[in-house]
Parts: structure tokens; C-alpha cells; sequence
């Protein structure tokens, strides 16, 4: 029997995962986490394996008896062990253009939110004050300020589109990416010079070992005190006590953060107790269309690898032996 285990913890199969898997005579199993000794014994007995935020790391991989997919149901790898995963010819898919609209548009909204002072301006008029200028002054025009794109991928490309849009001048740096300057309206420069100029800075940028904290004292010592910090991607891209440090210190004048690196947080984590840090739950990727997109594009692979064909969106190739 062909058994598909899913380990989603914030929702439960439902006829999307039931009508793909039946479609190819495979039995779905939901564990809700990868850490109990019985999720790990139903892992391990998988033919395939598909899974949120739970950490897939090379110990897993190695007991799982027969799978031939870890699917991520969702964008981001860091939590899995891709070439332990390669080394076992095992496939590992993810959905990375699911929710570029959704969190593109959150991070603007994150930054439209501290242009406009919205916070300030609801909690005056519900204190009673209808228009208290020492409370939401001063407002700089947004039109003409400097955003830093850091990580210029699907979504940080279209970060800027919605950004010009607003009137708002682009730069961009990503070691990885050559831009076209003039196709694209942007102006690609080194880190140092992004911090340094930007108003606005915005993260786009995948968790790895050369970006884990790639904003830290020495980076934020380097950005205006009227700089703004957005994270819509990864929590642990931000050395979160030096954040606060500078935020505390004045070295900048806050940060809206959809991501920590704790998740959810304790009640007293730090940076919820800072009022210029403004703190949504991982909420960027959320719409109805993209909570049903990423199950639809996922499931779409785990089936296809299952009945002998390639994934449509793999991120190895554990086929290719060198």
C-alpha cells in the first residue's frame, strides 16, 4: 500500500489531499508533527513525506525506509537536509511562486503602515484626541524615499514594482542576481550602500549560513536613524537582540517583522514589548487562493513522482549521479 504522510500542523486533510491521493491508490496518513516517536515510525514507513515548517533533518532522511518524496508544502528549505535527501534518491519539491503576490503586498503594507503613522492615528482617536500632531508628526511624503530591496527573487521583484508604484525609488542587492537596471528601474548595489541609503529596507532574501543574520549590530550601526526595518521572510535573518538594542537606542526608528525565530513566541519575547515594532503571526503568504494553491501545486508533485514521473518544481535532482 502507497502511503502518503502528511505532517501539517495548522490544518488537516481535506479533500484536496483525499482526492489526489485516492486518485493513484495511496493512503494519506496526518501526524501532525515530526518529533513524536510515533509521527517519526510513520515517516519512516512513507512513501512519501510532505511537510510545513517541520524539521526534515539528515537523521530522519536516513531512517525513512522507502520514500521517494519530500514535498514542502510551501516556499522556503531550510529546514530540510537537501543533500541528504539527494544522497538517498529522494526527491524534494517545494511551491515557490504560491504566494508572491500575498507576501509582496503584506510587506508594502508593512511599510505604507509606518509611512502613514496608522498605529499612531488609531490609538489617538480612540484616546479621544481626533488630530494630535505631536502623536503622528512628523510624516515625511512617501513619494521619492529610498527602499532597499534586500534578495531580489519572485518576490522582491515584485516588491518593487508595487514600490515604484507608490512613487518610491528602488535599490536592490543580491549577490546572486545580475539586474537589468534599466528593464527592471532599479539600481543594484553592494549591502554596505543599501544600508546606508535606504528609508525603507525590506528582506526578501532565502535563510542560509551566509545570510543568517545578515542584518546584526554591525548592519544596523550602518543604517539611518530613520530607517525602517520589514521582514516578510525569515526570522533568523535579523539578529533580534541587536534589533532591539538599536531600535532602544535610537540607531533606528523601528521594524514591522511577519517572521520571528521563535514562532509562535513566548508572551515575554522582547520585541513584542516595544511599541515601534509592529509584529503580525507569518500571515504574509495567507489569501484563500494561496492557501489552496500551495496544497494543490504540492500534491500535484508528490502524485507525479508516485506514478514514475518527475516533479514539475524540484530543488535536486537526486537522479544526477556526478
Amino acid at each position: 500500500m502507497t502511503t502518503v504522510v502528511v505532517a501539517h500542523e495548522t490544518y488537516v486533510i481535506s479533500e484536496l489531499e483525499i482526492d489526489a491521493f485516492q486518485a493513484i491508490g495511496a493512503t494519506v496518513v496526518q501526524t501532525g508533527n515530526l518529533e513524536s516517536k510515533d509521527a517519526r515510525e510513520k515517516a519512516r514507513a512513507a512513501d512519501a513525506l510532505m511537510v510545513t515548517i517541520q524539521t526534515v533533518d539528515a537523521e530522519l532522511i536516513n531512517s525513512l525506509e522507502r520514500c521517494q518524496i519530500i514535498a514542502r508544502v510551501g516556499a522556503g528549505l531550510d529546514a530540510i537536509d537537501i543533500p541528504a535527501a539527494t544522497a538517498r534518491g529522494i526527491w524534494v519539491t517545494n511551491v515557490a511562486d504560491y504566494s508572491i503576490d500575498e507576501v509582496s503586498t503584506h510587506a508594502i503594507a508593512l511599510l505604507l503602515n509606518r509611512a502613514r503613522r496608522l498605529p499612531k492615528m488609531f490609538a489617538s482617536v480612540k484616546a479621544g484626541a481626533w488630530y494630535d500632531a505631536n502623536a503622528i508628526e512628523p510624516a515625511p511624503r512617501l513619494q521619492g524615499q529610498i527602499l532597499g530591496i534586500i534578495g531580489y527573487g519572485r518576490i522582491g521583484r515584485t516588491v518593487a514594482v508595487k514600490a515604484r508604484g507608490l512613487g518610491l525609488e528602488v535599490i536592490v542587492y543580491d549577490p546572486f542576481i545580475e539586474i537589468e537596471a534599466a528593464r527592471d528601474s532599479v539600481k543594484q548595489v553592494d549591502l554596505d550602500t543599501l544600508l546606508a541609503s535606504a528609508e525603507f529596507i525590506s528582506l526578501h532574501t532565502p535563510l542560509s549560513d551566509s545570510s543568517r543574520h545578515i542584518i546584526n549590530a554591525a548592519s544596523l550601526d550602518k543604517m539611518k536613524p530613520s530607517a525602517y526595518l520589514i521582514n516578510t521572510a525569515r526570522g533568523e535573518l535579523i539578529d533580534e537582540s541587536a534589533l532591539l538594542d538599536a531600535v532602544r537606542s535610537g540607531g533606528i526608528a523601528g521594524a514591522a517583522l511577519d517572521v520571528l525565530s521563535i514562532e509562535p513566541p513566548p508572551s515575554d519575547f522582547p520585541l513584542l514589548h516595544d511599541e515601534r515594532i509592529t509584529i503580525t503571526p507569518h500571515a504574509g503568504w495567507y489569501s484563500e487562493a494561496s492557501k489552496q494553491d500551495v496544497r494543490v501545486k504540492a500534491n500535484e508533485d508528490v502524485a507525479r513522482v508516485l506514478t514514475g514521473k518527475a516533479p514539475r518544481s524540484p530543488v535536486n535532482d537526486p537522479t544526477y549521479s556526478a
